[in-house]
């Protein structure tokens, strides 16, 4: 017997990804050299966060800073916050890198980051869109972040197709595609037949 008018289901198996790991922050490049830069690499390259921090903050006190640079430390100083655990902190640094510079796309990327440990998936969700609309430099990492969202709201296809875009983005974010296992396209009959 022929089927016609297949829908699709996606599936996801072995529970909700809601336990999967985060990936690191959207880290934001800071041009030059000195404190800020130090800030930035600490941040990108998942280098020891108390010292990281330190270096940010005594930048920002310091430094003479561009308004991007400024604002771009702020956002590797949360970054590093949030991985001592420090989420009020990394959401004050992310809410001011956000009134100083209010087109940097990843600070809301990151503050994003911030809002899914809080278990604050719509504030998420409007900051992802928000970043992916303003051209985030790493979009794997929110496709990523927004698949985690999708399937806290259960949107199961969503969070499917946006671990699909990470992967289709970074080939090699072993992240989604540990998460993309999770899911089966189940083919069955419409409804009526």
């Amino acid at each position: 017997m022929k089927l016609r008018n297949l829908s699709v289901a996606i599936v996801g198996l072995a529970g909700i990804g809601l336990l999967a790991t985060l990936p690191a922050g959207a880290a934001v490049t800071v041009m030059g050299k000195g404190l800020a830069q130090s800030c930035y690499q600490a941040a990108e390259f998942n280098l020891n966060p108390a010292d990281g921090i330190a270096t940010c903050s005594t930048a920002l006190e310091e430094q003479a800073l561009t308004p991007r640079d400024r604002a771009s430390t702020y956002v590797n100083r949360g970054i590093l916050r949030a991985r001592v655990d420090n989420g009020d902190g990394a959401l004050d640094d992310y809410n001011t890198a956000i009134a100083l510079m209010p087109d940097l796309a990843e600070a809301y990327v990151d503050r994003a980051a911030d809002f899914i440990a809080r278990k604050d998936y719509h504030r998420a969700l409007a900051d992802l869109n928000k970043g992916l609309a303003m051209g985030a430099k790493a979009p794997e990492i929110a496709y990523y972040d927004r698949a985690v969202v999708d399937e806290a709201l259960g949107d199961i296809r969503g969070a499917y197709e946006d671990y699909k875009k990470a992967v289709a983005i970074e080939p090699h974010f072993a992240l989604a595609i540990e998460q993309l296992k999770r899911f089966k396209v189940v083919r069955r009959p419409a409804k009526g037949i």
